[in-house]
């Protein structure tokens, strides 16, 4: 959703008219943000569609949004199709499934469709992990995802990723994907979010309480298993310095906030195991249920501190590394080097950047950040906005918009 919301402002801009096909909020479980409609210009048309309820289907085991809601994008796109004229129907969304529609529209109304791929569809990270540490209803979902993910690949016409990684896996796994136009763009960085979130703070709740004399470090994003080695690092580190410093680095509260994608008051504490196995329980702060986007801004505003600890998987990008940088408060990234998010900082001075994969020195590293914060209240990162500008979310649209003519022009060649 971020992505198409952050580009539609500018799509006109690059001679692109978007209209959007979404999934009425009443049909979903994730938590709502009004303030969200404000960054959706008034021009733009778009069309919602139903789900089957969630009630029902959960109870044979498909709670997927994507599960729920396909036929109803069917019918509803078939009929858009129909009557109107379209150059490309352009899938964003992590709620893959949904992308096999394109080859049947491909197929029936000759309209080409490109996959915006924020995620890894069929991944096989899990494969080799215990149990124990795979996500709920893993076996059917790798299965599921196995079958569906070469269907929509071997009839793509683009394909856009937020990750050079997710490219290369595809183009390895099929060969149609090494003819196709492919472009590596992050997810942009809006300065106007932050300027509705400082226009309604009065409207937002921060997803911490602060405590007098204290130091509040936050991170508002998933966990898991894979950023364990991440968190491990980090919880060294301060343990480090609670046993030469304690007095100082006792001033020290960890948030971490919005941590499972399971319905509110459902998910699954990740964070708090491993903080009790290590003896700093009493410092850690897990909340697993959801906040707004713009609720999580001022979160992020309210801290004295942000933290990102990364996964372990090298594929994986931070996607809303953005907000972290826009935030303009001290920032600890723990990521493995290859992550293209962890570049991304590094390009842009926006933070301290920790390599998880040499554990001694990134505990040294984290505990330097740690005591600096401590020491230093006013202390900030010294990013080059220059080079942050080039992430802005309309040069990014235009990214998107210069992969569609590829693809326009490659498939008006294919006809002639």
């Amino acid at each position: 959703m971020q992505r198409v919301r952050m580009s539609l402002p500018y799509f006109q801009t690059f001679d692109w008219e978007a209209e959007v096909v979404t999934v009425n909020e009443n049909f979903n479980d994730v938590t709502k943000d009004e303030l969200l409609l404000e960054t959706i210009p008034q021009s733009i048309k778009v069309y919602k569609v139903k789900a089957f309820s969630k009630y029902y289907t959960s109870k044979v085991g498909l709670g997927s949004l994507a599960i729920r809601s396909i036929w109803f994008y069917l019918v509803k796109v078939n009929k858009l199709l129909k009557t109107n004229s379209y150059d490309l129907i352009y899938f964003s969304t992590t709620q893959f499934p949904v992308c096999v529609l394109g080859v049947y529209w491909k197929h029936k109304f000759g309209v080409p469709f490109v996959i915006d791929m924020q995620d890894p569809w069929h991944s096989i990270y899990y494969q080799n992990k215990p149990r124990r540490e795979q996500p709920s209803k893993y076996w059917f979902s790798y299965r599921f995802n196995k079958f569906l993910e070469p269907l929509a690949m071997k009839k793509v016409d683009g394909l856009i990723s937020v990750s050079k990684a997710y490219i290369k896996t595809l183009q390895h796994r099929y060969k149609e994907t090494l003819r196709v136009p492919v472009s590596v763009i992050t997810f942009g960085a809006s300065e106007k979010d932050f300027v509705i979130a400082r226009k309604n703070m009065s409207l937002l709740k921060s997803a911490f309480i602060r405590k007098e004399g204290q130091t509040h470090l936050v991170y508002v994003g998933r966990g898991g298993n894979d950023i364990q080695e991440a968190l491990r690092i980090l919880f060294t580190a301060f343990k480090k310095g609670l046993l030469e410093d304690p007095e100082l680095f006792k001033r020290l509260n960890f948030h971490f906030l919005g941590t499972s994608y399971a319905p509110n008051g459902k998910g699954n504490a990740t964070i708090k195991p491993l903080a009790t196995e290590m003896g700093v329980l009493q410092f850690i702060e897990e909340k697993t249920d959801r906040i707004s986007y713009f609720d999580g801004i001022k979160t992020l505003l309210d801290a004295d501190g942000l933290i990102i600890p990364g996964s372990n998987d090298p594929e994986y990008t931070a996607s809303k590394i953005f907000p972290y940088i826009l935030a303009k408060k001290p920032l600890l990234a723990i990521f493995n080097p290859l992550s293209s998010a962890s570049d991304i900082l590094r390009e842009c001075n926006a933070g301290s950047t920790v390599n998880l994969l040499d554990a001694e020195e990134a505990i040294l590293n984290t505990y330097s950040f740690l005591l600096h914060l401590l020491r230093d209240p006013i202390y900030r990162n010294e990013t080059n906005w220059d080079k942050f500008n080039s992430y802005s979310a309309e040069n990014m649209t235009r990214r998107q918009c210069e992969l569609f003519d590829l693809v326009i022009a490659e498939n008006n060649q294919k006809m002639i």
